[in-house]
């Protein structure tokens, strides 16, 4: 199974920190934030990964290359313009393939075991949900029974970043700048998109104080 790893987002609500970085490559404990991803994914089995990119995307592909060091072949979407979720991944099928592929966001930071979802079956989605952070705590979609719904009841719970998706979610797309949940919502109508909780660590790291937390505590687990 290949993975996609977005990394073309701007970065707004971190700066100054991503004027002259990309936020992917923010560090934690000294590590850049998709590294871990990388080596996560490797552990997993993953060999092929596509990562699209956007604002100060030469710097991705500096830091990461071919992927060899980590054990993956690791090849680039570049976009020209941002093209969001849904619209980078559609801009990237040709490197992707026709089968589904796992999907990781590159400002995440989680120590979910990526080979749960290798060779996943699923019909049009399959989407890792955690709990509730404060600043979305009104959840994305509702849980049941191992189903995604948009309404009650069931368990509000927070999109992950982390998916496996089968590129017929888009069929009948012309592509552009598109975002994914119009396809979920779609999908959901459909009964045919799963999910999983998940109860790991799992951070959304989207503001510096966020990033700085998160530092603080990954450090302090590496010298425990």
């Amino acid at each position: 199974m290949k993975a996609m790893i977005l990394a073309a987002g701007l970065g707004k609500r971190m700066r100054p920190l991503t004027t002259v970085r990309p936020k992917p490559l923010l560090k934690i404990n000294d590590k850049a934030l998709i590294d871990y991803h990388l080596e996560r994914l490797a552990k997993a089995g993953v060999r092929d990964v596509v990562i699209n990119h956007y604002w100060l995307g030469e710097q991705i592909e500096a830091h990461i290359g071919s992927g060899e060091a980590y054990g993956l072949n690791v090849r680039y979407s570049p976009e020209s313009e941002l093209l969001d979720t849904a619209g980078g991944m559609m801009h990237a099928l040709p490197l992707l393939g026709e089968s589904p592929f796992l999907l990781v966001n590159g400002d995440i930071w989680c120590d979910y075991p990526f080979e749960k979802l290798i060779g996943r079956t699923i019909q049009s989605a399959h989407l890792v949900m955690v709990d509730n952070p404060e600043h979305n705590n009104g959840g994305d979609f509702f849980l049941r029974d191992g189903q995604l719904f948009t309404e009650p009841p069931g368990n509000a719970l927070t999109y992950a970043g982390i998916a496996v998706i089968n590129p017929e979610l888009f069929a009948g797309s012309e592509g552009g700048c598109q975002p994914l949940r119009p396809f979920l919502e779609r999908g959901i109508a459909r009964a045919a998109v799963s999910a999983e909780h998940y109860s790991g660590e799992w951070v959304d790291v989207g503001t510096p104080d966020r990033l700085m937390e998160l530092d603080t505590r990954v450090s302090a687990m590496a010298v425990a």
